[in-house]
């Protein structure tokens, strides 16, 4: 009798534990150690989390910056709504008027050279003659001006609808050759880098040859490692009483990817010129491009 007893006992304790595992709920997922792959939402989720505005607040400037990694298909940002919001293009509409000067003839190439007319500017650097590759270098406006009366207002207006660049607005016939500097065209630091990717893929309507001169010009460094094609651009310069905005704007590529970026600030003295490029080169080496 004990002996059946105890058989019965064991019976019952065994069937106890099989009962208790059955009714557990499954186990939590986040315990089972398997691969995941992160969508694209959650990476770009993830990319804002770097700290781009403590460079802002220890270089003592207002603005904004937005970096698109080609391959990964996120952006890292800081002030995304200003990214969102247009300004003058200055003179990073430069690579956009020598697409435009070398596809429609008004200027053979990047070496041909335009008369200095002689009159004195505030840049030293610009009073003599000089070819597109030294004006694009210089930011000379003197030369892109020529360019652009040499376009003409109709064709101007045909090519910036054509490629859709900014809010195409050029203004009239008198503003042809201050467009870009005082007059109606905004872009957005978003917009910029679209523009730029287009660029880079070739998906703009000029021609080869017009893109590959243009790509060579803006090379502002090249090392084993990268190369960094880019424009600066500042609008309202030395016209004290407007607001003033800097600009610096291209693409790097490095490791067989390409990072594009538009780097946005107020400019409130001559220092905060050269925080443009600061600012970029340091969010870079946050992400170790640089």
């Amino acid at each position: 009798m004990n002996r059946i007893s105890r058989a019965i006992a064991v019976i019952l304790i065994v069937l106890g534990c099989i009962i208790s595992v059955l009714v557990q709920p499954p186990q939590s997922a986040l315990t089972v150690p398997h691969p995941v792959q992160e969508s694209p939402r959650r990476r770009g989720d993830v990319a804002q989390t770097i700290n781009f505005g403590r460079h802002f607040q220890e270089l003592g400037v207002q603005g904004s910056i937005a970096i698109y990694d080609l391959n990964g298909d996120r952006f890292y940002q800081h002030n995304p709504q200003r990214n969102e919001t247009a300004f003058l293009p200055a003179s990073t509409f430069k690579i956009l008027n020598s697409l435009i000067s070398l596809e429609t003839g008004v200027i053979s190439d990047e070496i041909a050279v335009l008369t200095w007319d002689g009159i004195q500017r505030q840049i030293p650097a610009w009073n003599r003659d000089l070819n597109m590759r030294q004006a694009m270098k210089l930011s000379a406006v003197w030369f892109y001006q020529v360019l652009a009366r040499r376009v003409g207002h109709e064709q101007m207006q045909k090519w910036v609808a054509k490629v859709g660049y900014g809010n195409q607005k050029i203004g009239n016939k008198d503003d042809i050759d201050k467009f870009w500097l005082e007059g109606e065209l905004r872009i957005t630091p978003k917009e910029q880098i679209q523009f730029l990717r287009r660029l880079y893929k070739n998906d703009l309507p000029f021609s080869e040859r017009s893109l590959s001169l243009v790509k060579d010009i803006i090379i502002v460094e090249q090392t084993p490692d990268y190369t960094i094609r880019a424009k600066t651009g500042w609008a309202s310069f030395g016209e004290e009483t407007k607001p003033q905005i800097g600009w610096y704007v291209g693409y790097l590529e490095k490791d067989k990817n390409v990072y594009f970026f538009a780097t946005n600030i107020d400019l409130r003295n001559n220092n905060d010129g050269s925080a443009r490029i600061e600012l970029t080169r340091r969010c870079f080496k946050d992400l170790a491009l640089l």
